[in-house]
């Protein structure tokens, strides 16, 4: 048998593996937030004790900000071990401050938006893997608009505008559907031509954190127009 044809086989069958561990991770990482929240919002004990006031509530939120930084910036320096549990943390510590979204809005619309973002996510990330168009050209563009839709919040924080708030929610439902066929594609070109080692399960775990932001954000926003508040 043709040694190039093998090594080619065996390219293909690792980035397959690489990218199955991709959507694993981000399952879990997922599960984990979900049952968190859950966990938080039927135990009276560790509702009161995280929302008693909001210095504890930003305080999660900064830590959150910060370890998600620490892992993007740091994951290649890092073992693979210390990566993985630092991710897990981080969706340990966004289920606790995603906790509130139960005060706030239904169970049965929270169900409902999470298996809507689920199906669009599942169909964008879709065709970011199989479409041959080269999406390269969406990165800086999107990466603009999430700069541009955090800068429009804040400044809304204080305009408290309904239109902007609108403006802002289906603007970011466009971004971030965006960036899930952007991001899928990236992976999938990151992890071609490679074996499986550790730097290689690094990469992947950091394809799952950026697929799991795109989820979270996706849902987020959604919620906010499929949500029923109570």
């Amino acid at each position: 048998m043709d040694t190039n044809y093998v090594s080619s086989y065996e390219m293909k069958a690792a980035q397959a593996t690489l990218l199955k561990n991709v959507y694993l991770w981000m399952t879990v990482a997922l599960a984990i937030t979900g049952i968190t929240a859950l966990a938080v919002v039927n135990s009276p004990t560790l509702s009161s004790l995280l929302f008693s006031g909001r210095a504890t509530f930003f305080i999660l939120l900064i830590a959150e900000l910060g370890l998600v930084w620490y892992v993007s910036a740091r994951i290649m320096s890092l073992s693979f071990t210390t990566a993985t549990g630092l991710f897990m943390l981080y969706s340990l510590l966004n289920g606790l401050t995603l906790s509130v979204l139960f005060a706030v809005y239904t169970r049965s619309s929270i169900a409902s938006t999470f298996f809507i973002t689920a199906g669009t996510f599942g169909a964008m990330s879709l065709y970011g893997y199989f479409t041959k168009k080269d999406l390269s050209s969406w990165g800086n563009i999107l990466i603009m608009a999430v700069i541009g839709l955090i800068i429009a919040s804040v400044v809304n924080i204080f305009m408290q505008s309904a239109m902007i708030y609108w403006i802002i929610t289906y603007a970011g439902v466009l971004i971030f559907v965006g960036l899930t066929a952007y991001d899928t594609q990236k992976i999938k070109q990151m992890l071609a031509n490679q074996e499986i080692n550790e730097q290689t399960q690094k990469l992947a775990l950091l394809g799952a954190l950026s697929l799991y932001l795109d989820f979270i954000n996706l849902f987020l926003y959604l919620l906010r127009i499929f949500g029923d508040r109570k």
